[in-house]
């Protein structure tokens, strides 16, 4: 696959298919997006929003949610704000979440069944709550207005930055207001 990419890529190049897609590195819309890295979302969740390249800053992790207040998630929306610029922040979660009710047994069960020894998971947790990390949430509109508030009250957050959370219909595109400002 990745040679296969690695051969389409010279011949956009050689094309200058790239130039339509040339912007500043500053969001236009001054808009950061935190969202799940789901496949489904990375053509729907901006035609939906109607942002074209250059609009947003997006932020796609696993389920779209932090797991500490000193994450990348929190590093890169603070990037985002004071390097880049963004004034509002959309935190975005969509139905059907792979991370939803994901128990984090089964993901090291997965783990192990590729080889992964358990004397690499033990110094894993010597830096991480396995259970945590690898784990998902119940409830996804709960974990949007965890995140949200998570990122209001962060100390590091400008209090006139607007953050408001949201559930998208990962068919239909259909966006759902969580957590107003």
């Amino acid at each position: 696959m990745i040679d296969d990419i690695l051969t389409f890529n010279k011949q956009f190049v050689a094309e200058k298919e790239y130039e339509k897609y040339i912007t500043t590195g500053q969001p236009d819309r001054k808009l950061a997006v935190l969202s799940c890295m789901d496949t489904r979302l990375t053509e729907l969740l901006p035609k939906a929003m109607g942002l074209k390249n250059g609009d947003a800053k997006f932020i796609k992790v696993a389920g779209g949610t932090m797991l500490s207040p000193y994450d990348t998630v929190m590093r890169s929306l603070l990037v985002a704000i004071y390097e880049l610029g963004c004034e509002e922040v959309m935190v975005i979660h969509h139905t059907n979440c792979g991370l939803c009710n994901m128990h984090a047994s089964h993901f090291i069960e997965l783990m192990q069944q590729r080889g992964i020894k358990e004397e690499a998971l033990d110094e894993a947790s010597k830096y991480t709550n396995l259970e945590r990390f690898f784990g998902g949430f119940p409830d996804i509109e709960e974990d949007v207005r965890f995140t949200v508030t998570a990122i209001r009250r962060h100390p590091l957050i400008p209090r006139n930055v607007i953050v408001r959370g949201f559930m998208i219909d990962s068919e239909t595109g259909q966006l759902t207001e969580i957590e107003k400002d």
